[in-house]
């Protein structure tokens, strides 16, 4: 599969503050992936010092198998990493308008990126008519008006109220169907489980995770059970292999699995023991929980 990006060893500092430490990872044509981490975690800094906006300290990056020019490359990339910022009096159209002549592109198509982002109808009102999650659109709409390769986000839902964001995904989803690979930074856990397939996890610019989103919550589950001989059923399962942690909060014990175990050969393992469960539920760690892990925090 073609690399689109790749990023070794890239080491950013700012005076004494190191914003990324050592970050290596690629990015492969026609995946989704997400930058995922809290704010501060050098998610910004690394898309900056892709784009050329940021300088590295140390390590390296290149476009496309290295086969461009960085320069050469960017002409391929959509981005957006900044608030969008068009002129408030001219409708979405005349900006992009605008946008075309800049990039050297057909006006032609704007009509076809409009209705991409669902704002073809509202072509003709002035920017400063637009609603923040509206003028999102626009600025997605005028990243793709040269038709890139790759497509970068930087907190695309960020200040959006739920409609918003659920439009801003969808559109995301679209645009990745028709084949435009997507890196995108994030501190939100649902929109990252929502529409990447890859993820890198960062930590005070360090990189913690890289890998398939669904291979990062692919852990065997655990089992939450009650039952009135706590300290008996605690024994028991510390005994087996099957779990590898165990934990108490109120009345509940939550038992993580080693191994698959499903919740029938979990009861009658319990009952053989003498133990009567009077709750038992299977559950799956999510994202959150294995980011959670992860960052320790």
């Amino acid at each position: 599969m073609e690399t689109i990006l790749n990023i070794r060893n890239l080491t950013k500092k700012f005076g004494y503050l190191t914003a990324v430490k050592d970050l290596s990872f690629s990015i492969e044509k026609g995946n989704v992936y997400g930058i995922l981490g809290p704010n501060g975690s050098g998610k910004s800094t690394t898309l900056g010092i892709v784009l050329n906006v940021v300088n590295k300290t140390k390590g390296s990056f290149e476009w496309f198998d290295g086969k461009v020019t960085t320069h050469d490359a960017l002409k391929k990339v959509g981005a957006i990493i900044e608030r969008p910022n068009f002129y408030p009096y001219m409708s979405a159209e005349k900006n992009l308008d605008l946008v075309c002549k800049i990039k050297g592109v057909p006006r032609e198509k704007i009509q076809e990126k409009l209705e991409v982002v669902g704002l073809y109808d509202r072509k003709d009102s002035k920017f400063k008519n637009y609603s923040l999650g509206m003028k999102q659109r626009l600025a997605i709409a005028s990243a793709l008006l040269n038709d890139p390769e790759i497509l970068i986000l930087d907190e695309p839902t960020n200040g959006l109220d739920p409609q918003g964001i659920h439009q801003i995904r969808e559109i995301i989803k679209k645009i990745a169907s028709n084949g435009t690979t997507i890196l995108l930074a994030s501190h939100l856990l649902d929109e990252v489980e929502k529409v990447c397939t890859h993820v890198v996890v960062l930590r005070k610019g360090e990189k913690l995770y890289s890998g398939r989103v669904d291979q990062m919550v692919a852990s065997h589950g655990f089992f939450e059970l009650r039952c009135k001989d706590r300290d008996k059923a605690l024994s028991l399962l510390r005994e087996s292999h099957a779990f590898k942690d165990l934990k108490e909060e109120n009345s509940t014990i939550t038992a993580f699995l080693n191994e698959p175990m499903e919740a029938e050969a979990f009861n009658k393992l319990m009952f053989d023991n003498g133990i009567i469960l009077s709750h038992l539920v299977k559950r799956k760690e999510s994202l959150e929980e294995q980011f959670l892990t992860l960052t320790g925090d």
